[in-house]
C-alpha cells in the first residue's frame, strides 16, 4: 500500500476500454462505475485502453460514455490525446503511474491504491490483466489470474463446474487445431452431437462474452458460416445444445464472512431477436424481471448453485452466474461472469439493489474488499 496520512482519499484508477469485442459495452460499464464511485471517500483517475492496446489518459466525464444514437463510446474518442501513453510500472515498490507524450518530459500522474478493472473478454477479464497488476504489487478489484482465467473460457469453465458436481449442459469443442487442420472431421464432430442432442445449436467464441460472434443454427446449412463468425472473435469454438426452459441469472458478491448471493433474475424470451444476443442486452435494453418469480424452493437452489460455482473457479469480489430452469425443475449453469456488466440496465447491479445494496454502495464494497486483499498467493 502506498503511504497514507489520515486524511488521504484512496486513489482508483478505473481501467476500462481494451482491445476485445466489448471494447464499448466496457466504456459505458466504466462511465457508470464512475458515476458511482463517491468522491467524497476516493480519487478517480480514468485510464482507457484503445482498441490496438494503447493505455490512454482520458476525461474523467462519465456523461460522455453512454449509449448515444444506438452507438457505443470508444476510448479513442475520449482519450486526451491521440499518441501519449500511460504506463504502469511492473515493480511491487513503485506505484507510481507516468504519462508520457512524444517529443514531451514524461508526467508522473502520483500512486494508485487500488484498480477497478472494467475490461469485458480477452485482455482484460481473461486474467491477463490481473497478471499485470499482481506483478505490479497492485490491489484490485474482482478475481485473480486463475478465476479470471477460468471464467473466461467457457470450455475449461465447464470443465471445472463438471469436476465439482455443478449441472453443465451438453457442449462440444473445436480447438483452433481441428479446424485448421481438418475441418471436414471437425464439422462431423458437430454432426455428430446434433445427432445426438438435436438442432437447433448455438455455435460461440469460446472466450469472448455479451453474446458477441454467437449464432443459433437450426440445421447443416448454416453451421460453416456460424463456425466462421465464432473464429472471428476467437479460433476456439465452443458448441452448445439448445436447452430449453427459463434463462435465470445470480449474483455473487463477497461479503467479510464469505460470499452471498442476491436474489435471482429472469431474462425472459425476447421477441425481437432469436435470442438475448448483444442487441437485446445493450442496444434494445430487453427487460430482465427482479426478483425472478420463483418458488422459495428454486430461489435457495439456485443461490445456492451460483455460490457453488463462484467457489468451484475459486472467484473472489464478485461473479453473475447464469442458468437455465429446465422444463423438468431442474437447474443447469450456463456460465459465470467474472467482471459483469455494470451498465445501468445491468442485471448485476439491480439484483443487488433488490437484495438492499445500493449501486454505490456495491461498488464501495468491491473497493474495500480489494484494499484489504493482498496480492500473490492468497
Amino acid at each position: 500500500m502506498s503511504s497514507q496520512t489520515s486524511s488521504h482519499k484512496p486513489r482508483v484508477a478505473v481501467v476500462f476500454g481494451g482491445r476485445s469485442s466489448e471494447h464499448g459495452i466496457s466504456v459505458v460499464t466504466a462511465g457508470a462505475v464512475m458515476r458511482a464511485i463517491d468522491r467524497e471517500k476516493y480519487d478517480v483517475l480514468p485510464i482507457g485502453i484503445t482498441t490496438d492496446g494503447r493505455w490512454a489518459l482520458t476525461a474523467d466525464d462519465p456523461e460522455r460514455m453512454a449509449i448515444a444514437d444506438r452507438q457505443l463510446p470508444t476510448v479513442a474518442a475520449l482519450a486526451e490525446s491521440a499518441e501519449g501513453g500511460v504506463v504502469l510500472p511492473v515493480d511491487p515498490t513503485n506505484r507510481e503511474i507516468v504519462y508520457t507524450e512524444p517529443g514531451s518530459v514524461p508526467k508522473a500522474l502520483g500512486e494508485v491504491d487500488v484498480v477497478f478493472p472494467v475490461l469485458h473478454g480477452p485482455y482484460g477479464e481473461d486474467g491477463t490483466l490481473q497478471g499485470l497488476l499482481e506483478l505490479s504489487g497492485v490491489p484490485y478489484v474482482g478475481s485473480g489470474v486463475l478465476a479470471s482465467a477460468v471464467g473466461q473460457d467457457k470450455d475449461y469453465m465447464k470443465r471445472v463446474f463438471t469436476s465439482f458436481g455443478l449441472p453443465v449442459g451438453p457442449y462440444e469443442v473445436i480447438r483452433p487445431r481441428e479446424w485448421e487442420k481438418d475441418s471436414a472431421a471437425a464439422r462431423k464432430k458437430i454432426v455428430d452431437f446434433a445427432g445426438d442432442h438435436g438442432w437447433p445449436l448455438f455455435v460461440k467464441p469460446a472466450r469472448a462474452g455479451s453474446s458477441i460472434g454467437i449464432t443459433k443454427v437450426d440445421d447443416l446449412a448454416g453451421l460453416d458460416e456460424a463456425i466462421e463468425e465464432a473464429r472471428r472473435h476467437d479460433p476456439k469454438v465452443i458448441v452448445e445444445a439448445l436447452l430449453r426452459g427459463r434463462e435465470i441469472e445470480c449474483g455473487v458478491l463477497e461479503f467479510e464472512d464469505g460470499p452471498r448471493a442476491s436474489v435471482p433474475a429472469e431474462i425472459p424470451p425476447v421477441t425481437a431477436h432469436d435470442f438475448y444476443d448483444f442487441e437485446a442486452k445493450y442496444i434494445d435494453s430487453a427487460d430482465g424481471i427482479v426478483p425472478a418469480p420463483l418458488t422459495p424452493e428454486q430461489t435457495a437452489e439456485v443461490q445456492r448453485l451460483a455460490v457453488e460455482a463462484f467457489e468451484a473457479a475459486s472467484c473472489e469480489g464478485l461473479v453473475r452466474a447464469d442458468f437455465f430452469l429446465q422444463d423438468n425443475g431442474e437447474f443447469v449453469i450456463n456460465e459465470i461472469n467474472t467482471l459483469p456488466g455494470f451498465t445501468p440496465i445491468s442485471m448485476y447491479p439491480r439484483m443487488w439493489q433488490e437484495s438492499g445494496v445500493s449501486y454505490p454502495e456495491l461498488i464501495d464494497r468491491l473497493l474495500q474488499a480489494a484494499l484489504t486483499r493482498s496480492t500473490g498467493l492468497r
